[in-house]
C-alpha cells in the first residue's frame, strides 16, 4: 500500500513517496533561475510543492497527470502545509495502484445508484419519473453519473461526489417539503436530479479531476438543459409546462447572475432547490475545509476563498487546545497561476487506457 498519504503528513519532517502531479508551472526566481511550482495529491488530499533547485533538469521529464516519485522535506509555509522537493523522477503508471491515488466516495457508488433508482420509482407524477428513467435507462449515460464528481474541487470533488450530493439533496427535499407543504415534491426531486446533470459531461475525471473542452467553453448549466431536450424527443407527450419548470429549475439553481445562473429562482420549488443546493455544498466545503487545515497549529484554519473566511476548528477550540492564540485570516491569499482552472487537453489512447484501469482498480466501489 502507499505511504504516507498526504493526509498523513506532518510539519518539518523528511518525505519520501510517490504523487499524483495536479499542476505544474516553470517560474522564475528573483535570480531569474527556474523553479517548480507543483499541486500533487493522493486520495486523501493534495498539497503544494516547490522544487528550487535542478528544477531546468527536472521540468521537461513529467507532465501533469503523470506520477512521480519524491524525496523532500514538509514546513509550513503562510499557515499551510507545503513541501520542499529536493529529487523527483517521473515513474510508469504501471508502478502504482490506482485506487491510492483518486478522491472516491466512502459510499458504494452501485448501493447510491439503487437508492436513487427507488427515489425515482417512488415518484407519483408519471411525466418525471418517465423522464427520469429515459436518463438512468441508457447504460453508458448512468455509469458517468454515479462516477463524475460534483466538482472539480469546491465540494464533493471524488468519483462518485455527484450522486453522493444529489442523494444528500433529495433527502433535504424530502424533510422540507414535509414541513413547506405547497412544494411539489416530485417536481423538486427530477430538478435536483437534474440540476447538475451536464456535470457528467463538463468534468474530465480519467486523469485527475478537470474541465473537458466542451465544459470550458459552454458549462454544465447549458450541457445539462441540452443533455434533458435531447431525451424529451422521445416523450412527445411530455408536457411543455413541466419542461419548462425543470429548464427553468437548471437555469437558476446557482441563484444569482453573477454566480452563473442566467436567471433568478422564480418559483418555490426552483429558490428551494437553489438554497439546498448552497447549503449542502457549502457545509461539504466547511467540513473539508477544518479536515485539510487540521494539522496546523491554531484554532482556525487559513482562508476558504470558496467560503470568503477562515473556519473554526471546532473540535480543536472546543478541547482546550493550548497552541498560542491564532487570529482568523481575513485576506485571501495571492491565487497563483498554478490555481486558475485549465482545459483537458483532449481525450487520448492514453487517457482511454488509465481510465479502463482506473475502474479495474476501483472494482464495484
Amino acid at each position: 500500500m502507499k505511504e504516507p498519504f498526504v493526509s498523513d503528513l506532518q510539519p518539518n519532517q523528511p518525505l519520501a513517496g510517490v504523487f499524483l502531479v495536479q499542476a505544474k508551472d516553470v517560474r522564475q526566481k528573483k535570480s531569474g533561475e527556474p523553479y517548480l511550482s507543483l499541486q500533487l495529491a493522493d486520495k486523501s488530499g493534495e498539497i503544494e510543492a516547490k522544487m528550487w533547485d535542478n528544477a531546468a533538469e527536472v521540468a521537461g521529464s513529467f507532465e501533469r497527470d503523470d506520477f512521480v516519485k519524491l524525496k523532500g522535506v514538509t514546513q509550513i509555509y503562510q499557515n499551510r502545509l507545503q513541501v520542499t522537493i529536493h529529487k523527483m523522477i517521473r515513474i510508469e503508471d504501471s508502478e502504482v495502484d490506482l485506487a491510492d491515488f483518486f478522491p472516491a466516495s466512502l459510499r458504494n457508488l452501485d448501493e447510491m445508484l439503487a437508492e436513487l433508482r427507488g427515489i425515482i420509482a417512488e415518484m407519483t407524477d408519471d411525466d418525471f419519473r418517465s423522464l427520469m428513467n429515459l436518463f438512468f435507462s441508457d447504460e453508458e449515460f448512468t455509469e458517468r453519473y454515479k462516477t463524475a464528481p460534483a466538482a472539480k474541487s469546491i465540494h464533493h470533488a471524488w468519483l462518485g461526489g455527484l450522486i453522493e450530493h444529489v442523494l444528500s439533496l433529495c433527502t433535504l427535499a424530502k424533510f422540507t417539503a414535509r414541513h413547506y407543504q405547497q412544494i411539489d415534491l416530485d417536481l423538486l426531486l427530477a430538478g435536483i436530479i437534474l440540476h447538475d446533470v451536464g456535470k457528467v459531461d463538463e468534468l474530465s475525471y480519467e486523469r485527475g479531476f478537470y474541465y473537458s473542452d466542451e465544459g470550458q467553453l459552454l458549462g454544465h448549466i447549458f450541457i445539462g438543459l441540452r443533455m434533458m431536450d435531447e431525451r424529451l424527443h422521445s416523450l412527445p407527450d411530455f408536457p411543455a409546462s413541466k419542461r419548462m419548470l425543470l429548464a427553468h429549475m437548471i437555469l437558476s439553481h446557482n441563484g444569482q447572475i453573477e454566480f452563473g445562473s442566467p436567471k433568478l429562482p422564480l418559483f418555490p420549488e426552483a429558490l428551494l432547490l437553489h438554497h439546498l443546493d448552497n447549503m449542502d455544498s457549502k457545509m461539504e466545503c466547511m467540513r473539508a475545509t477544518a479536515m485539510k487545515d487540521n494539522h496546523v497549529e491554531g484554532n482556525w484554519t487559513s482562508f476558504s476563498t470558496p467560503l470568503a473566511r477562515a473556519v473554526l476548528k471546532k473540535q480543536r477550540f472546543v478541547e482546550g487546545d493550548r497552541a498560542p492564540a491564532s487570529v482568523a485570516p481575513t485576506i485571501p491569499p495571492a491565487t497563483s497561476s498554478s490555481e486558475t482552472t485549465k482545459p483537458n487537453r483532449g481525450a487520448s489512447a492514453r487517457d482511454s487506457v488509465f481510465g479502463a484501469k482506473l475502474q479495474q482498480a476501483l472494482g464495484k466501489n
